[in-house]
């Protein structure tokens, strides 16, 4: 026993315009799909003896195609049967949708659909020659029936046996199934002020062409668009101008924080338009754009899941679908704006005097701090006396001080005194380092000016 694929095969007809092979005349009688030519009539075979199928260019003796630019006649030289037979999986909703017309006068025409050797007749097409009749309906593939003839009998024709029952426009398969996958690069961990490059490719899997293809895809939280990084990377859109204020297939929508791209054949600045099956567009279309990751992502993952809006114009009304993509995850590093601040007790003393400073180091977030360190080395003109501090110890060899872990809103102090014995001016700096980025760096060092003066001569020794 054979198990049904979980999704269902994908049914489409081939050649359902009879747009291949190009003609070289106005019309030409042409060998069926089983024959070997090399001019032949793609994906139809007639019972026809003679194995061979008519087809007309538009305008030829006065009738137009319904679409395209060809079209067939259903009896060519015979009375016969043209048809498809295609995998199929049980269970499986199909639709089918036909332009028939007569030629001499009205032609009557049967669609046969079922197993091979055991079709069942849908219905009969009876139309005169002066419009194409257009006509749709659905088959659900029976039980076991993994293979389906789709047939075109015909039943009558007021021209004779070999004169009627024009066909254009056919179509037997599956709904459109867009399915969408998308990336973001660099994959991560990244820091806070990374660019992130989101892309989404939509493929459709269906049998129909996605009628009115609509992408859109909210900007993450924690990140800003960056403008100008909309784009159409491959697919029937490719290289369209694209811009943050909206032009042609797509646009950033400032007030829904999102970007919305309108894909497709006949895609405008206002719809989307019409995205072909894998079999004629294998890889799909695939769009872009940027973001930058802000500070409040630090420490933080950013994730993000696109969406489109299509519709099945197979169905009596059009039907309107949705497709989800996978979501996307990146991490960013954590980050910390780590500001230090310092401050004399004095900003004038004289030689001999003591100075004392007051270092204080604060984490503003948003995320824990961890090994921070404060470096100040005291100037050759300062002898160092103590240290006191709220967190580790100063080492006065190499003028730091490990503060260690600081959390967010959290301050450390050191207190550090010492005895000028050089006159003139003393700069001092403190300049705090942590493990985590820190994005904001213009508030990591601080420095205290103290101006030093000779001692004052003894009263006695003037």
């Amino acid at each position: 026993m054979t198990t049904p694929p979980a999704t269902p095969l994908r049914v489409a007809l081939v050649n359902g315009g009879f747009e291949e092979p190009v003609l070289n005349a106005s019309f030409e009688i042409l060998p069926d799909s089983t024959q070997s030519q090399a001019r032949k009539v793609p994906g139809w075979i007639t019972t026809a003896t003679d194995h061979l199928v008519e087809l007309w260019r538009s305008g030829h003796d006065g009738v137009p195609s319904a679409v395209g630019t060809q079209f067939a006649e259903l009896n060519a030289h015979q009375v016969s049967t043209l048809y498809q037979d295609l995998p199929t999986t049980p269970g499986t909703k199909l639709y089918w949708k036909l332009y028939h017309r007569g030629r001499a006068g009205t032609d009557v025409m049967a669609l046969d659909i079922g197993a091979p050797g055991a079709v069942v007749q849908q219905r009969t097409f009876s139309d005169g020659n002066t419009a194409w009749g257009f006509y749709t309906g659905t088959y659900t593939v029976p039980a076991g029936q993994t293979l389906t003839r789709f047939a075109f009998r015909s039943v009558s024709a007021a021209g004779g046996p070999a004169a009627g029952n024009f066909l254009d426009g056919v179509f037997f398969g599956t709904a459109p199934v867009v399915a969408l996958e998308k990336t973001v690069s660099p994959a991560g961990p990244v820091e806070v002020g990374s660019v992130l490059t989101y892309r989404v490719r939509a493929t459709n899997t269906g049998g129909d062409a996605a009628e009115a293809l609509v992408l859109t895809d909210a900007v993450p939280a924690g990140t800003t668009f960056l403008p100008g990084s909309l784009r159409i990377v491959d697919g029937p859109n490719a290289g369209a101008k694209t811009d943050q204020s909206g032009d042609d297939q797509a646009n950033f929508d400032a007030t829904g924080s999102r970007v919305v791209f309108r894909l497709g054949t006949g895609a405008s600045a206002t719809q989307g338009g019409a995205l072909a099956n894998t079999a004629a567009l294998p890889t799909g279309t695939t769009v872009e754009y940027k973001v930058t990751v802000n500070t409040a992502s630090g420490g933080g993952r950013i994730t993000n899941t696109a969406s489109a809006t299509y519709e099945n114009r197979l169905a009596a009304t059009p039907e309107q679908l949705t497709a989800t993509s996978n979501q996307t995850s990146v991490d960013v590093r954590p980050t910390t704006d780590l500001t230090v601040t310092k401050a004399a007790d004095a900003t004038s003393v004289t030689v001999g005097q003591t100075v004392t400073y007051r270092i204080t180091v604060r984490n503003t977030g948003p995320n824990p701090a961890t090994g921070v360190t404060v470096t100040d080395q005291l100037p050759a003109s300062l002898v160092f006396l103590s240290a006191e501090s709220s967190t580790g110890a100063y080492n006065l060899a190499t003028g730091q001080w490990p503060v260690g872990a600081l959390a967010h809103g959290a301050t450390a102090t050191l207190t550090l005194r010492a005895k000028a014995t050089t006159p003139g001016r003393v700069t001092n700096t403190a300049t705090v380092t942590g493990s985590e980025s820190d994005p904001d760096q213009t508030d990591n060092a601080d420095s205290v000016i103290v101006c030093v003066a000779a001692a004052p001569v003894c009263a006695a020794q003037a």
